[in-house]
């Protein structure tokens, strides 16, 4: 089930994005060579504590998991995708990091992620993150009244495989509002005009992960949560969390 959103809910989602981005940006400037995932964590975790947001994803368990979430952001370094468990690993000159934040604040989720490059970055992985943030883009310009989930799912596609990038076919992007994660689920690649018809209220996270080899084979790491590429090439990872309004797309969590 879809729920639609009040004009008062989404202010009070943007509230929740504001945190999340904060919270993001606090990351990557922090982000240096030397500097563990765990350090990376605290910063994040400090940001949600001043706004006296809680983690959506601490604690949380989806089926697929084992065992709970250990940590406030996702960080995924060079082959891992998505869903990195912060450990210890400090980072090193060339590394491509994606961060995945989420906050829950009066109720209400946000829910963003960004990569970047620490030290001296490879121009392929310069690339790879333009292309992430183009398709992200080009799937929010896609989230208007009156189109459909697959317009979205197309546009996010189109960037990614004509930069000959390879997609995770069975991850991509979410409702959200209450919990972090709702209906519908939002592709990352689809046939434009089909899937359920975008309405004002509707919110979503809209989330590219582009794989650098080209092929979309992944598996998951003995952590249970960490999904990596099969190829070893890295990986990028962009989300923002858009409310579908009839004035055009909002991005909640814009930094």
């Amino acid at each position: 089930m879809v729920e639609l959103k009040t004009d008062t809910s989404i202010e009070a989602m943007y509230e929740a994005g504001q945190v999340v981005g904060r919270a993001l940006t606090a990351v990557q400037k922090a982000a240096d060579v030397g500097v563990s995932l765990l350090e990376l964590d605290e910063v994040a975790h400090g940001v949600l504590r001043e706004a006296g947001a809680s983690s959506p994803f601490l604690g949380y368990r989806p089926a697929f998991a084992t065992t709970p979430f250990p940590a406030v952001i996702c960080a995924s370094v060079n082959d891992a995708i998505v869903h990195g468990i912060p450990t210890g690993y400090r980072l090193r000159d060339g590394d491509l990091v994606s961060i995945d934040c989420g906050a829950q604040l009066g109720g209400w989720a946000g829910d963003s992620a960004i990569s970047f490059t620490v030290g001296r970055p490879r121009p392929a992985d310069v690339r790879l993150i333009e292309t992430a943030e183009q398709a992200l883009a080009a799937g929010i310009a896609a989230a208007v009244v009156g189109n459909r989930i697959g317009d979205i799912a197309h546009a996010i596609g189109t960037v990614c495989r004509d930069g000959g990038y390879g997609i995770m076919d069975d991850f991509g992007g979410h409702g959200i509002g209450r919990r972090m994660h709702e209906d519908p689920p939002v592709p990352n690649e689809g046939r434009p005009g089909r899937g359920l018809a975008l309405r004002h209220g509707m919110v979503l996270a809209i989330e590219p992960m582009l794989i650098a080899g080209g092929t979309d084979e992944y598996h998951a790491a003995p952590d249970g949560w960490t999904l990596k590429t099969n190829d070893g090439s890295r990986a990028a990872h962009t989300e923002h969390t858009v409310a579908i309004t009839d004035a055009g797309p909002r991005v909640l969590t814009a930094r």
